[in-house]
């Protein structure tokens, strides 16, 4: 009888399948595309394995075993990458996930229409400068001789000195001008699940006397959760990925000791030093861990709230 169902389980499922080809034909080149891009290159992770040489290749490489993930947790790098990693990544998963909240609640009260567009537009447009002239204009705003932050301060009689070669000053610039960049931008997607609220709602509890503070905790933070839960989520799901372009390209011998993350020293490791290798290792270590990660706080979120990726 289990055979039976089963050989009844997968003819259905091919029925569907080939009812809604036309859709699976539309998903067809995305799906090629993927496993071109995504799947068939994860061969190149035997790197972390072998003692990996470009004249040899992949297959001729001789086998090393543990060897390269030994040598970077035995590195003096190791705790210091890790470190500063985590510290960047909290600190922007602590202030960057809700103020995107937060700033669509404000534009959700906003009556005018006008000022809500004009809102909305100054607050997105930062996200379409690219990294590289974002980090200019972030160099030249803190530059102690013609910066117009420091001469603020300096028409106030504050002396903020060089921040850009300030360690502890690192991950504070790194984190609030991915507030000014992002956080606009973010906030789309709590709008979007602002704006399928039913009016009704609003209007029963504007009858029964509600105020504006209680109708946004009453009804609009409880429609936010499942987006938000589903986005904190996939946040720490890459919380050891923090973005390379940024780091770098803020990066100075100055603030060297907060400003080198994993993705940072695996670059250097790899095109820099040629270390194929270790740099591979590393890689997918910082992988697995956001891995681990990620279906941890799915399976904790599945649990306690039935919202999850899967």
């Amino acid at each position: 009888m289990a055979s039976l169902r089963k050989i009844g389980n997968e003819s259905s499922i091919w029925k569907r399948i080939w009812r809604n080809r036309s859709l699976y034909l539309l998903l067809l080149p995305a799906a090629v595309l993927m496993i071109c891009f995504t799947y068939v290159p994860m061969y190149g992770i035997t790197i972390a394995f072998k003692d990996f040489s470009p004249t040899l290749g992949i297959t001729a490489s001789p086998w090393a075993g543990f060897k390269y993930f030994q040598q970077y947790f035995n590195s003096y790098n190791f705790w210091n990458t890790i470190r500063n990693t985590l510290v960047i990544s909290i600190y922007s998963v602590v202030v960057t996930f809700p103020l995107p909240i937060v700033l669509a609640l404000l534009c959700n009260q906003m009556t005018h229409k006008g000022f809500k567009r004009f809102f909305q537009v100054s607050t997105y447009l930062p996200h379409f400068i690219s990294t590289v002239v974002m980090c200019g204009m972030i160099i030249l705003f803190l530059s102690p001789s013609s910066g117009i932050i420091p001469k603020m301060f300096g028409a106030l009689g504050i002396d903020i000195g060089n921040l850009m070669g300030e360690p502890a000053a690192f991950p504070h610039i790194y984190v609030w001008t991915e507030v000014w960049q992002h956080c606009g931008w973010d906030s789309i997607m709590y709008i979007a699940a602002l704006s399928a609220v039913d009016p009704s709602l609003y209007e029963a509890a504007t009858v029964d006397g509600a105020s504006q503070w209680q109708k946004m905790i009453k009804i609009d933070i409880p429609m936010l959760l499942p987006t938000a839960t589903v986005l904190f989520i996939l946040r720490v799901g890459s919380i050891m990925s923090v973005g390379f372009e940024k780091v770098y390209l803020l990066q100075t011998t100055l603030n060297l000791t907060t400003s080198e993350i994993i993705s940072t020293y695996v670059y250097k490791m790899g095109l820099i030093s040629n270390q194929y290798s270790l740099s591979a290792a590393i890689n997918l270590f910082n992988n697995i861990i956001n891995f681990i990660l990620l279906m941890s706080v799915n399976l904790v979120s599945k649990k306690m709230s039935d919202t999850s990726l899967v």
